[in-house]
């Protein structure tokens, strides 16, 4: 069953609906609230002018003098409809007319026995003496109320009224306390809760009929100025993407969704002329792509590859149909790197040279965006370049690396020296060169002669090769003195590099004859030198030493060390 909210109509009635109920149920609420408010306040005020009339009544009695019957008013009181106490209480909090406690005060006041004691007396404690809405009415002399849930559930309004020390009251009980006792007042909250009831519900009723009354007339019109103009461009837009752009959608007045129509018609032109463009086009490119050495890999937008001409079949070994189904990205497998030269910033055209099914390719591949931005698909370019690094490979190690022994020659050394003095500088990154020489070459070669020197020298770079890091550069410094590059290593670490080619040189056999070497070291920081002139001629300083002493050994050079030594 479709989804009654799979369309945009629906969508906006809910919406709208949403909003207008929540609207009108605010505001309800916000009357019902305040129309309670009113109920309760109107309530409290009634209940306040009672109050206040019974204390003026009760005031009119005792200063006639019958404060003898003062009793029977307040007990009268008690029968008027929702009173369910009422009692004139002390500012103790005790019950009034019950006991001879104000008789006997007044009396003594009087100087006379004006008014007889009663014959049964009895305290009733009403409020305590400290309970704060009585301190709140004393102090204030105004009337405190304040609501309660009663045992079983109704709530209930107390009213505090003050009674007044008026200046009639003095001559009896004098003008020290300004409030002489308290009337409380407890009346049933039953008749106003059920006003409010059926307030609650009226409003409801009148509520739910506005919010349908609403929804009805609002839906007809979102329905009829909204949705069906929606409906037309919708429907055209799917026929479009099927393919039809023949499609035009009535314009009608000069509101947005006329505006959207308008856009849509002139879109579909415009498509239709961008759609026949590129087929006269993609007709041109067919014969030229076909027929290109280079492989080409085209997509489109959604990144399906759509083209893949017979040079970059024969290239990657692999069959159109094979790319189609593992995709773009796996072209020459390996996902993240094809990735990665499609994010890199279209200024740099950069290839990518790979090896790949034994052949060494430059691939470069780029998106195809149009002139606004948008992407129109990627495109991969393959050319074989293997015959190319073989000879530039080829070329670079005639360039760089001595003939005689494999080692990287004096070129190689000026370059690469100068590279890592000036990263060991800039870094504070301990840096060394070991620099080292066949002791009596020159009388070896007199007695064995030159080509068994140079088997010699073979020997002695295959030794050092084996002994020094990857990271290192092994170099023939020149006839038979050698030298390394030790990036990263500080001078003791070179001097254990060291001992270990010497005697390992010390041990080697070549042809049944044994040679040994001296080594110079130099390092930084070691050394204060800046110049791979001064390091080399610090080296070979120390090389000079190690000769002087005897030979067959390292000594490492000391700032004080020059080529003069």
């Amino acid at each position: 069953m479709t989804n009654i909210f799979s369309h945009i109509g629906h969508k906006i009635i809910a919406v709208v609906g949403v909003i207008v109920t929540l609207s009108l149920l605010a505001v309800g609420m916000f009357y019902v609230w305040q129309l309670e408010k009113n109920i309760l306040a109107q309530n409290e005020r009634t209940m306040t002018k009672l109050t206040e009339s019974v204390i003026q009544g009760l005031q009119s009695v005792m200063l006639a003098g019958y404060a003898d019957i003062a009793r029977s008013f307040a007990d009268r009181l008690e029968q008027i409809p929702d009173i369910t106490d009422f009692r004139i209480l002390r500012i103790t909090g005790q019950q009034a007319f019950l006991d001879n406690t104000t008789i006997e005060n007044v009396n003594a006041r009087r100087g006379d026995e004006e008014f007889l004691p009663r014959d049964d007396e009895q305290t009733v404690q009403v409020l305590l003496t400290d309970h704060p809405e009585i301190q709140k009415v004393i102090s204030s002399q105004a009337t405190v109320s304040y609501y309660e849930t009663h045992s079983s559930g109704e709530r209930i309004l107390t009213l505090l009224t003050p009674i007044k020390n008026s200046k009639g009251c003095h001559k009896c009980h004098g003008k020290e306390r300004p409030v002489r006792g308290v009337l409380k007042l407890t009346t049933s909250l039953g008749a106003v809760q059920e006003d409010i009831r059926r307030t609650w519900v009226q409003s409801t009723m009148v509520i739910g009929v506005a919010i349908l009354g609403t929804l009805l007339l609002t839906g007809l019109l979102i329905r009829r100025t909204v949705v069906r103009p929606i409906g037309r461009v919708t429907g055209a837009m799917v026929r479009a993407a099927d393919g039809d752009l023949t499609q035009t959608v009535p314009v009608m007045g000069r509101d947005e969704l006329s505006q959207m129509a308008s856009s849509f018609n002139h879109m579909t032109r415009q498509l239709m002329q961008t759609y026949t463009g590129l087929r006269n086009e993609q007709d041109k490119l067919a014969t030229i792509i076909l027929s290109a050495r280079e492989g080409i890999v085209v997509t489109d937008n959604d990144g399906k590859v759509v083209l893949m001409n017979p040079a970059a079949e024969i290239l990657l070994g692999k069959s159109m149909t094979q790319v189609v189904s593992e995709g773009f990205f796996s072209l020459i497998d390996d996902p993240d790197g094809l990735r990665t030269l499609l994010e890199r910033d279209a200024e740099i055209k950069e290839s990518e040279t790979i090896h790949f099914k034994g052949r060494v390719l430059s691939v470069y591949a780029a998106t195809i965006r149009t002139h606004q931005g948008g992407v129109v698909g990627s495109a991969a370019l393959i050319r074989d370049i293997t015959e190319e690094k073989r000879l530039e490979e080829r070329l670079r190690r005639l360039s760089t690396t001595d003939g005689l022994t494999g080692l990287f020659n004096r070129r190689h050394l000026d370059e690469t020296l100068a590279i890592e003095m000036e990263r060991a500088l800039r870094y504070n990154s301990p840096l060394s060169i070991m620099m080292f020489d066949v002791d009596h070459f020159k009388r070896f070669n007199d007695e064995h002669g030159h080509d068994q020197g140079d088997r010699v020298l073979q020997a002695i770079s295959q030794s050092m090769q084996e002994h020094v890091r990857k990271v290192d550069i092994p170099c023939r410094y020149g006839g038979e003195e050698f030298l390394a590059i030790l990036p990263g290593t500080g001078q003791a670490g070179t001097i254990i590099v060291s001992e270990r080619l010497r005697h390992s040189i010390e041990q080697l056999e070549v042809d049944g004859l044994r040679v040994t070497i001296s080594i110079g070291i130099a390092s930084i920081p070691d050394l204060d030198v800046k110049t791979p002139e001064a390091m080399i001629e610090a080296a070979d300083s120390a090389l000079y030493r190690a000769k002087r002493a005897g030979r067959n050994q390292v000594i490492a050079a000391h700032r004080n060390d020059s080529g003069s030594d």
